[in-house]
């Protein structure tokens, strides 16, 4: 009874050695499996991409995410944070975990290429946009210039604040070399983004506002372009985008980017109104 039950144990022992052999074995075939795999040329990485962006882009750009995702077989997502460049540089300098940022605007890009917080090599201009002076649909001032803002029935103009939103900025040189900063100053009413000067004039808050092309498209008629500001009084109205230098999702940060600049993306920007970047100036 004994030696039967020594030989059982030594059995036992030479089972569970087996299997412990042959446990380490398979969790080394996964291990080098896995490593295989990671050295893998993919596509596009899994997971989420945070795209900072104008708030004039928010139509088409959200379109852009929904074919993004489709191509990644849903497997990569984007997340959407729009608002007014300067809100969103200035969110970028202060550590915001962003990969990819689009402006209204070069002076906001440069600023953060100038802190070395972009990635230099994946800047382009992919848009280009126009400024055009607006009234509500059904307004009863008599506004078909820019140079008409200085009639005494007009009480409220709405404009981008300078300081954070290029629109405004553009507004503010529009007006400059018009003559009309002076005459206008005390009408000014400043929004913290182009949309919210649309706002303001959908709902027949100010006799009129400045925006760009592509808004007054998106409000329908809801509104009426009167006037389109000539080129040569504001500085080129350019989109550019880069990839975060911190970014995280660098590489899939830079297949947004190029989907942005194909022919697809270019498609979809020019469905919403907006021109391509080498486009010839429009007033020339």
């Amino acid at each position: 009874m004994e030696s039967y039950s020594r030989a059982g144990r030594a059995l036992l022992a030479r089972c569970v050695q087996r299997y412990f052999v042959l446990a380490i074995a398979i969790l080394l075939a996964g291990c080098g499996s896995n490593a295989n795999r990671s050295n893998e040329d993919q596509p596009i990485q899994a997971g989420s991409i945070t795209v900072s962006a104008a708030i004039s882009l928010k139509d088409a750009f959200t379109e852009i995410g929904e074919m993004y995702k489709a191509k990644t077989g849903n497997r990569t997502t984007v997340q959407f944070n729009f608002g007014a460049s300067g809100v969103l540089q200035q969110q970028i300098e202060n550590g915001a975990p962003v990969d990819v940022f689009a402006s209204a605007g070069e002076k906001q890009m440069d600023a953060l290429a100038v802190k070395q917080l972009i990635d230099l090599d994946s800047r382009i201009d992919f848009a280009r946009n126009t400024l055009v002076l607006i009234v509500p649909e059904h307004s009863g001032v008599s506004v078909a210039s820019f140079a008409d803002l200085t009639s005494p029935s007009v009480k409220k103009i709405a404009v981008g604040n300078a300081k954070t939103v290029p629109a405004g900025q553009y507004a503010a040189e529009a007006l400059g070399r018009m003559g009309l900063t002076e005459k206008l100053a005390d009408r000014l009413v400043l929004a913290e983004n182009v949309r919210q000067v649309l706002d303001y004039v959908v709902r027949g808050e100010v006799e009129a506002g400045i925006v760009y092309s592509t808004d007054a498209k998106q409000a329908g008629s809801q509104v009426k372009v009167v006037a389109t500001a000539d080129e040569n009084t504001h500085a080129p109205i350019l989109y550019p985008i880069a990839a975060i230098e911190a970014s995280s999702h660098s590489k899939a940060a830079k297949e947004f980017i190029d989907l942005v600049r194909s022919v697809e993306g270019q498609k979809v920007l020019a469905k919403y109104g907006f021109s391509s970047a080498n486009a010839p100036n429009p007033n020339q």
